[in-house]
């Protein structure tokens, strides 16, 4: 496990973290849509303790085995179980719901830990694999041709 960032958090820390996070994502190589839908789903998860759980939390983004992890703590009353699950979309005229129903299908997985002491968000995104001699990438198609320059049949790998 190698941690990346590990602080607290109040509401004037949410933008400077949020691009923080945005940066260590893409160092990590995740890129284009997938690091937008992590770094939202990030904030979304900072913003929601700053909102509901008393204005401040614990952060921590690390990485382990292949994948870039951020778990967002706080101290507050726990959410209530109806948006726990996140599975049905909130109403356009509903207020709340909207950040859990999202991280839930922002990243790779999601996991809330929630009670009356505090929740803990746990998501996780799968990164790329690295370029190089041992990774399996796409395979390249190649002619195997006789001395003289001359195909073997139709054989092609």
């Amino acid at each position: 496990m190698r941690t990346l960032i590990a602080q607290t958090f109040t509401l004037q820390d949410v933008s400077k973290l949020r691009h923080v996070v945005a940066e260590h994502a893409e160092t990590c190589g995740l890129h284009g849509p997938r690091l937008d839908d992590f770094v939202l789903a990030v904030h979304e998860s900072v913003v929601n303790a700053v909102e509901h759980a008393g204005g401040w939390g614990r952060f921590k983004l690390y990485t382990v085995d292949g994948v870039i992890c951020s778990e967002t703590s706080d101290r507050g009353a726990g959410i209530p179980e109806p948006y726990v699950n996140g599975a049905k979309r909130p109403s356009d005229s509903s207020y709340t719901g909207r950040g859990i129903y999202l991280i839930r299908r922002l990243c790779d997985a999601a996991d809330f830990r929630t009670g009356p002491t505090g929740t803990t968000v746990l998501l996780t995104m799968r990164l790329p694999r690295p370029a190089g001699r041992n990774s399996r990438g796409r395979m390249r198609r190649i002619r195997v041709t006789a001395p003289g320059g001359r195909p073997f049949g139709r054989f092609a790998a």
